[in-house]
């Protein structure tokens, strides 16, 4: 390698690391005629369920109890249909990247510095992410004391719809060699199965490259039977309190797109419920700003007290994740996870792929692009709104040769740390307050150690050795990974950078945060809320431990899930399938 190819590849990697994705297009447009803006709600209305958050549980969940109930879905996004930036591949991360107020994506930052995203459109999270499809272990199926085959039942309803088997081409096939080489075995294939050893995930984009999302599940619905009203965003849970009894919730006070109030209240019964699917963030932040949290933090808001559960809101993790970007010799294909090595020792080794192509609008749009605030460059605590502004200017101006290349990641399985959510105000559509505290528990940062030593095996193995520098140790890609991008040199100059120095640095997140309303915490194990009655959580709030190495499977599952079990107690019978 000559010396200015050399200085114009440091020059590169000293920028902005990122990958772009180019593919074939199409687009779906969603036709329910179920679905309308809130405006043209009612402003009093009675439903059999009533269920907050249309997204990655709230749609599945819908689908299934509209087979038998009337059902009210209230979600404060728009609709995913016709927009271009979440039904592409190609324009993967355009929707992550609008940080406007009408975004499908909103950003938040985590006490910790890490940049991050909740969704706020109909489908939720499967709008936005990279859409990698895998199961929950047979061993988390049994810890949460789910039904094996009800599980497996619900896992093939929503697969029929959303789940694809990715196209394998030439990067990630080396990226899967290599695992295999550096004993991440057996080789499990193809397969929506966790287990250990290295397997070809599900992917749910289609071979033209359109995303299906959790609002595709609606297929499955009555159209008889269920309303879903678009940028209605819930203010507060409504509760009947009589002496004696525990609260019960009746109904639901929600705002529409004009900032008009609407109420929508259960239809007698005693059996009827009020479901909260808002997510991660939105669950908890809900529960306390209806009256359901630590007494004395809803007190300093002004929120009257309906019970005092101290736990809503703990319990918040999120996988960190710490990836080293590879600079390619040859061209490489435009991919996003597909393949994953899942080792004995709770690492999980994924890969994602792709090359700039001039003139593309993808060029700004990488799964690892600091446009949306995937900036590993910089500490987290340094990641402000000027390095952001920086990093995005230097990788405008980098040289093509810098997107030759692809990433890859390890994430922790679990993560053993915790941090918590707090209301910053009062207002549903603000963000609150929340810390993850990564790598708080010095398990989490062996196991980032361990995972980067096995990237590093992946790397050198001779599998993956086509893509790879033969010049360019380990080493030197971790420094440049994690050097500065406003001197354009590494921070540590002296030596490499140790992997704990390294872990902590380049931290980011895989979107993959849970807690806040957890079973045996905040629910039951039939996610009913502890304390008050005709109220439930079904989301990843609900998580102790995120499942398998991606939780969007497992979400939309207990979405069906729970709503089959809620209609055979009320039944004593499965629903019929409809599409």
């Amino acid at each position: 390698m000559g010396l200015w190819s050399w200085r114009v590849l440091l020059a590169a990697l000293a920028g902005i690391l990122f990958f772009s994705q180019h593919c074939r297009a199409s687009q779906y447009v969603g036709n329910y005629t179920f679905m309308q803006n809130a405006s043209s709600a009612a402003n009093i209305s009675y439903y059999d369920y009533i269920i907050i958050g249309g997204g990655t549980a709230g749609c599945p969940l819908a689908a299934t109890l509209s087979q038998n109930y009337s059902v009210l879905v209230l979600e404060r996004g728009g609709s995913p249909y016709g927009n271009p930036n979440i039904s592409n591949l190609a324009a993967f991360g355009a929707a992550l990247s609008d940080t406007s107020a009408t975004s499908p994506a909103q950003r938040f930052i985590s006490e910790d510095g890490v940049i991050n995203s909740r969704a706020r459109v109909l489908g939720g999270g499967t709008c936005l992410n990279a859409g990698f499809y895998t199961r929950a272990s047979p061993n988390y199926v049994r810890d949460a004391g789910w039904d094996g085959k009800a599980v497996n039942e619900s896992y093939e309803w929503v697969e029929k719809v959303v789940a694809f088997e990715p196209q394998m081409k030439q990067w990630q096939t080396a990226v899967r060699e290599g695992l295999l080489e550096i004993g991440v075995l057996p080789n499990n294939g193809f397969t929506f199965d966790h287990s250990y050893g290295t397997k070809v995930g599900g992917t749910i984009f289609d071979n033209d490259g359109h995303r299906h999302t959790a609002a595709d599940l609606l297929q499955y619905a009555n159209p008889n039977g269920i309303t879903v009203l678009l940028h209605s965003t819930v203010y507060r849970i409504m509760f009947r309190i009589k002496d004696g009894s525990k609260p019960r919730a009746h109904g639901v006070i929600f705002r529409d797109e004009s900032g008009h109030k609407h109420k929508a209240y259960l239809n007698h019964g005693s059996k009827n419920e009020i479901i909260v699917s808002a997510g991660a963030l939105g669950s908890p932040q809900l529960l306390m700003l209806s009256g359901i949290g630590p007494a004395q933090h809803l007190k300093d808001h002004n929120i009257s007290i309906v019970f005092d559960q101290p736990l809503v809101g703990q319990g918040m993790s999120d996988n960190p994740m710490n990836a080293i970007f590879v600079p390619s010799p040859l061209p490489v294909e435009v991919s996003l996870i597909q393949v994953v090595g899942i080792t004995t020792n709770g690492t999980y080794i994924e890969a994602a792929s792709g090359e700039n192509f001039a003139g593309s609008s993808s060029r700004d749009y990488g799964m690892f692009s600091p446009k949306i605030g995937q900036l590993s460059k910089v500490p987290p605590k340094q990641r402000t709104p000027e390095a952001m502004r920086k990093a995005i200017e230097l990788m405008n101006n980098l040289e093509q040769v810098a997107f030759r290349g692809g990433f890859i990641l390890e994430k922790i399985m679990g993560p053993i740390s915790t941090g918590h959510l707090q209301l910053q105000n009062r207002d549903p559509n603000e963000n609150p307050s929340v810390i993850f505290n990564y790598f708080k528990h010095p398990r989490d940062l062996e196991r980032c150690i361990e995972g980067i030593g096995f990237i590093e095996k992946v790397i050198e193995s001779k599998a993956f050795s086509p893509f790879k520098y033969e010049n360019m140790p380990v080493s030197l890609l971790m420094n440049l990974t994690a050097s500065s991008p406003v001197n354009l040199l590494p921070r540590h100059t002296n030596s490499s950078v140790s992997a704990e120095q390294f872990c902590r640095d380049t931290v980011m997140t895989i979107w993959h945060y849970h807690g806040g309303c957890q079973v045996g915490r905040v629910v039951d194990r039939d996610y009913k809320v502890l304390g008050v009655e005709s109220l439930r959580v079904v989301d990843g709030s609900t998580f102790n431990f995120c499942p398998g190495t991606n939780p969007q499977a497992t979400v939309m599952m207990l979405g069906r899930y729970v709503g089959v079990k809620i209609l055979k107690e009320r039944l004593g019978a499965a629903p019929a399938e409809t599409m």
